[in-house]
């Protein structure tokens, strides 16, 4: 039986899309989901401390997001939109760019007196090979000339940049923020590693993946865009030190379920590695190294949905979707948050 794309749709209505996040970042609600007594509670988000135990290992995405939207014009006034969405190497980015009729090979575009850029190539699926000119370092110029890519859904103004980041995000290199992590204060992560939880940070860039709707009807024909990922060795050693000893092995964020299911072997172990991957997970799936999830409230219709539903069934996911929105949780990027334990 084929998977459909529609089977992954539920009705929100849009008053529940979060426009802006909650203050302070863990005072979001918290959907706690036990998939053993398909029982479902409801809490705040920093009654998590409840949910883990001395033992239990959080794995979380390291990645900072990029002031990656930059508004250029072309030679004679054409306004484009440009979206970084990963690095090729010192001065190549691919990026995504609207409207693409206005950026053929060879194209200039000017963002300010500091960058410039050329169209260098053109993807399979219509992305942008560019290559940046400015002098100094790009991080410096790009601070100045960019701003922060928050989701078409959002149509707030970001008053803190900050908050669209995690308060662990180190490095440099995302598209859009690992949404999960947004929920964590440092006063908590202190909380709940004085109880006895672990922390393993592993990097992965997030993409045009979180960008791109499934636009085929047979999920198996959609192809997801490659993410740099990395997994260090400090890392793999906590991750399979849980593994061997029995603990729990908690994602934050479906990124970095994805890192560690790209990098874990048949038994859920890991090695010290780095790379692109362009792992689909939907269900039926068998999980090798993620035992437990928090996340967010997703879109219909997408990858991270039916990532979600891989860890029970399609048909429970939606139903605790139901009842997210009948309870009025708040959805997406700055919405509330779950954990399906």
């Amino acid at each position: 039986m084929s998977l459909k794309t529609s089977d992954f749709y539920y009705d929100l209505p849009e008053e529940l899309i979060a426009q802006t996040p909650a203050e302070p970042r863990d005072s979001s609600r918290l959907l706690i989901y036990h998939r053993k007594e398909k029982r479902i509670e409801h809490k705040i988000f920093r009654d998590i401390a409840d949910y883990l135990k001395a033992g239990d290992l959080l794995v979380v995405n390291r990645t900072k997001v990029l002031p990656a939207r930059l508004f250029a014009h072309t030679a004679n006034g054409g306004r484009v939109e440009v979206l970084l969405l990963k690095r090729r190497n010192l001065g190549e980015w691919e990026v995504l760019v609207r409207p693409g009729k206005k950026c053929k090979i060879g194209t200039r575009l000017v963002v300010n007196e500091e960058l410039s850029l050329e169209v260098t190539g053109i993807t399979d699926s219509g992305e942008r090979y560019v290559r940046f000119f400015y002098e100094g370092a790009f991080e410096d110029v790009l601070s100045r000339a960019g701003t922060m890519p928050l989701p078409p859904y959002i149509h707030e103004k970001l008053k803190d940049q900050t908050r669209y980041q995690t308060v662990y995000c180190r490095e440099n290199g995302s598209a859009a923020a690992p949404t999960a992590g947004l929920h964590f204060t440092t006063e908590l992560l202190n909380k709940l590693q004085a109880k006895g939880v672990e922390i393993a940070e592993v990097l992965l860039h997030v993409g045009l993946g979180t960008f791109r709707p499934v636009k085929v009807e047979n999920v198996l024909e959609h192809k997801m865009h490659s993410e740099y990922y990395e997994i260090g060795e400090e890392a793999a050693e906590k991750i399979n030190r849980a593994k061997r000893e029995g603990r729990r092995v908690i994602a934050v964020g479906t990124t970095s379920v994805r890192t560690l299911e790209t990098v874990a072997d048949e038994t859920g172990f890991v090695s010290p590695c780095k790379g692109d991957t362009e792992i689909f997970i939907y269900p039926p799936y068998k999980f090798k190294c993620v035992n437990a999830l928090i996340t967010n409230f997703h879109l219909p219709e997408s990858t991270l949905l039916m990532l979600v539903s891989s860890l029970c069934s399609r048909e429970e996911i939606l139903q605790v979707y139901k009842t997210a929105v009948e309870e009025r949780y708040r959805f997406f990027s700055f919405g509330d948050a779950m954990m399906i334990v």
